[in-house]
């Protein structure tokens, strides 16, 4: 469905081009359209309904609401058209089970700038109903009587005609109402002069009515229009004549009845929370026209079904609007989806990446061909987040560059437009547009960090803000809400014009305060909560990075999150300023490089991560605390790709500082010795460590060479406990693996337990190095029965790709265990001989001395290592394994 675009047919002189208001299909809001008024008409059709019943509850309101720009006022205009006529509704949407009833949909723009007051409110209702061509006497003689109190020598017929009401319903209304007087004046004998008059008219059908005379028993039936006519004709008094109208459709035959669907657009301009006298009125017209069916839009759900609004308005509470209530278990924040079980409370989402350039493809063509290239059409889609209004107002900017004579560009759409925050900040109180500022600092929040964002002394601003659609729920979050992603960007970084626009000194004061609440919020609970503490860093970090500010609580949760090896992904990539150490200028720089190169290193080659980290310890810019913590991973990724002498070095530099990683960097050392085959001083210390440099661990790695797996397997255990007590997951992860390892080489059986628990510690945690650790021991357990290679391939490619030189090792050490255990001498040389290539430089050389030690073969060449105890104790060690294993395939078969 689509109309002619005159906007964008008046920018531009090109003829040539078409221009249509495309309406993206909003099939879902039809389908639930639908299945209410299907509802309502079965509802008002049960022999128990009374349209006089004014306790029951209500179900006769349905409403949409979303942020601005999202496509309400669209979807009213398009529900009116497909209500009005089939030949409207799109195909797509299907026809409805009501099909057979009669609709009449009234659509009412209740903006500002239409300037629509309670009078023409009713007057418009009045007006569709004249389709009826029928007089509604109970109705016309009051609103008679009202407007020649109100309006005195002002004529009805002129206040239509000037109001553009008339052109709408034509002249069949006034002609219907002085219809009515005349009808009634005739039943009571009264004068043909008397009967014009609405007041003299009133006093004598009033005074008919209470003493039930015979010839007004057609109006007789409405228990209530004595009253009516008897209260002063007022306003007050008009916004209960809605309930004649409902009285006197319920009157219709039934050949001729109708439905009234009236759709209430713009409804955010009807007040504020604050002052609810219009919406009082139009809640009463809702409420006392039970039998006719209301479509709400707006930007906010409606507060009804709030029992605190008692008071303020009517009727309030979820007994009498229990299609407004919420869940009691859901926050009122997000009144949601139906499909989520919230009832008449329907939140517009955004378009979908599909529908948007759908849109935008249809919106400006030239001979049926879309004028938006593809290309364009994906990056608005990309920087729209699905709001219609941003994809308004590119191809508004799309036909402003063509106007210049330049052919738009992708990059010209890269675009932020003042225009949405004047949208959005349109009906938000000065309160609430400052607190809506402070949390577009943040990705996501609750009350008390938006509070502490904005420096509020109370909560009541926050409270009203996570009201509006623009506020996302994520009831699962840590934080449960966030601003819808175009609304942030652009406050955030459009050219604000609003008049409390703020500083760029507000700006950064509010980035503090969002910083330190961060902070206050980790400090409760320290130690114990480490999805906070990642998700603290994670905001904290951007913060600090984004406004310059000093790192204060970061340093600490820094030391907390590397504490745990687990590695989630962390930071957002850092500025890139082409100052050649990627964009770093201040602490906060290199602290958010440092820490994101951390948790990266896990997904690429560590050739990368070694660049990186080198490039942090270059700035210098990190207190003397972190930057020992970029030394120190720097010299255990140098150790991984091989430069042993690099490694070395910054090993030492940390463990003489003697700070916070000084054991661990001893423990380096100790990995260093072992690498270069120096096993006595790599155990000698280990007995130095303690828990703080890993010594059980240590341990493992230095008994594990020498062919004795069970004191391996037993001092991976101890690692693996003491993990667990000081709740350690990444150390527990990285023992238990292996453990599994070492378990792999002497009991297959047992090893099948011990890589399940490794996979079940290894769950959520990114770990690299350690995954990879499981997957050999996996192929060491099945040695001797592999059937083919293929897995060893794959998993040799994803260790190059990981750029871990220590696992390629092992990898090749796992393979030459199977072609021993099969006694295949050719291919345990060719493995040898991959064994010698990858340890040239000196490190893990003894592996070569174990391959001949598994395959009973002399030494070739000595490696010049120093094993614990004897060469040969540790190559009878290495044979009785492939001995033992070669014993156990029969069974294992």
């Amino acid at each position: 469905m689509a109309g002619r675009d005159l906007r964008a047919l008046f920018s531009t002189n090109d003829r040539g081009l078409q221009a249509v208001e495309a309406f993206t299909n909003r099939q879902l809001q039809w389908e639930l359209v639908a299945a209410a008024l299907a509802e309502h008409l079965r509802l008002i059709t049960e022999p128990g309904f009374a349209v006089e019943d004014l306790e029951r509850p209500r179900h006769n309101v349905m409403v949409f609401h979303g942020v601005g720009g999202i496509g309400k006022t669209t979807l009213s205009r398009k529900l009116e058209a497909a209500l009005a006529g089939a030949d409207q509704r799109p195909a797509q949407w299907g026809e409805p089970s009501w099909s057979g009833q009669r609709i009449l949909p009234v659509r009412i723009d209740m903006a500002r700038s239409a300037g629509t007051s309670f009078e023409d409110v009713v007057l418009t209702i009045r007006g569709a109903l004249a389709e009826l061509g029928r007089p509604l006497p109970a109705f016309d003689i009051a609103l008679r009587r009202y407007w020649e109190t109100q309006h005195p020598g002002e004529s009805l017929e002129e206040y239509l005609r000037r109001g553009g009401l008339a052109g709408r319903f034509g002249k069949a209304m006034p002609q219907q109402m002085q219809s009515a007087l005349a009808d009634v004046a005739q039943a009571l004998l009264l004068p043909g002069t008397v009967g014009t008059a609405a007041g003299a008219l009133v006093g004598s059908l009033t005074r008919a009515l209470r003493e039930r005379r015979q010839t007004v028993r057609a109006l007789a039936g409405c228990a209530r229009l004595a009253d009516l006519l008897e209260a002063e004709p007022d306003l007050e008094a008009l916004s209960f004549y809605p309930h004649l109208l409902a009285w006197e459709l319920a009157q219709l035959p039934k050949d001729k009845r109708v439905l009234p669907v009236i759709l209430l657009d713009t409804f955010e301009d009807v007040g504020d929370r604050t002052h609810r006298d219009l919406e009082r009125l139009i809640q009463r017209v809702v409420w006392l026209m039970p039998n006719c069916f209301f479509v709400v839009t707006g930007r906010s759900r409606l507060q009804w079904a709030d029992a605190a609004l008692q008071g303020q308005l009517d009727y309030t509470g979820p007994t009498a609007w229990p299609g407004l209530a919420l869940p009691a278990a859901v926050p009122a924040a997000r009144a949601a989806r139906p499909s989520h079980g919230h009832g008449r409370q329907v939140l517009v989402g955004d378009f979908s990446p599909e529908d948007c350039d759908d849109h935008l493809a249809r919106r400006l063509t030239r001979d049926g061909a879309p004028l938006i290239s593809e290309e364009i059409r994906r990056v608005i889609t990309d920087r729209s987040h699905g709001l219609p209004l941003y994809l308004d107002l590119s191809v508004m900017r799309f036909l402003e560059i063509r106007r210049t004579g330049r052919t738009p560009q992708p990059a010209d759409f890269d675009h932020d437009f003042p225009a949405l925050i004047a949208r959005t900040l349109s009906d938000l109180t000065a309160d609430e547009r400052h607190v809506l500022r402070s949390v577009a600092l943040l990705d996501a929040f609750d009350l008390n960090l938006a509070t502490a964002a904005a420096g509020l002394p109370h909560e009541a601003p926050a409270l009203r803000l996570i009201e509006r659609p623009f506020v996302r729920e994520n009831v699962f979050g840590l934080w449960p809400y966030h601003l819808h992603g175009l609304i942030r960007s652009t406050v955030r970084g459009a050219d604000d014009q609003a008049d409390d626009r703020w500083s760029a000194r507000d700006w950064d004061q509010a980035a503090q305060r969002a910083l330190t609440a961060l902070g206050e919020q980790w400090n409760a609970h320290a130690g114990r909560d480490r999805m906070l503490l990642v998700d603290c860093l994670r905001q904290g970090l951007a913060l600090a990075r984004d406004f310059r500010l000093d790192l204060g609580w970061l340093s600490e949760a820094a030391w907390a999150y590397v504490s745990d090896s687990v590695w989630e992904p962390l930071a957002p990539p850092v500025r890139n300023d082409g100052d050649g150490d990627g964009g770093m200028a201040t602490a906060a720089d290199a602290l958010v490089e440092l820490l994101a190169t951390l948790a990266r290193r896990q997904h690429e080659h560590r050739s990368i991560t070694a660049s990186r980290l080198a490039a942090v310890t270059h700035t210098e810019l990190l207190p003397a605390d972190l930057h020992e913590m970029a030394v120190y991973y720097l010299a255990k990724v140098q150790r991984d790709i091989g430069d042993s002498a690099g490694s070395r070095h910054g090993m030492q530099l940390v463990a003489d500082g003697q700070g916070r990683l000084a054991p661990a960097a001893r423990r380096g050392l100790a990995h260093l010795a072992r690498l270069a085959g120096d096993f006595p001083t790599a155990y000698d210390v280990a007995q130095t460590l303690g828990w703080e440099g890993r010594q059980h661990r240590v341990e493992g790695d230095v008994y594990w060479p020498h062919g004795d797996m069970d004191r391996a397997a037993a001092a991976y255990t101890a690692a693996r406990d003491q993990a667990e007590q000081h709740g350690i997951a990444g150390e527990r992860a990285t023992s238990q693996a292996q453990r599994a390892f070492v378990l792999a080489f002497t009991d297959p059986d047992a090893a099948d337990d011990e890589l399940h628990l490794a996979d079940q510690l290894l769950t959520g945690l990114e770990l690299r190095a350690t995954t990879l650790t499981t997957k050999i021991a996996a192929l060491v357990r099945e040695a001797g029965a592999i059937s083919s290679l293929e897995p060893v391939r794959l998993l040799r490619a994803e260790i190059s790709d990981a750029g871990l030189t220590a696992a390629q090792g092992v990898l090749e050490l796992a393979l030459c265990f199977h072609h021993a255990v099969q006694n295949d001498h050719e291919k345990i040389s060719a493995a040898m001989s991959r064994l010698r290539d990858l340890t040239r430089s000196g490190d893990y050389a003894y592996y070569v001395d174990i391959a001949q030690f598994m395959a009973d073969m002399p030494l070739d060449q000595a490696s010049g290592v120093r094993w614990l105890d004897s060469e040969q104790h540790t190559r009878n060690r290495w044979r009785g394994l492939v001995t033992a294993r070669q014993a156990h395939l029969p069974a294992r078969r």
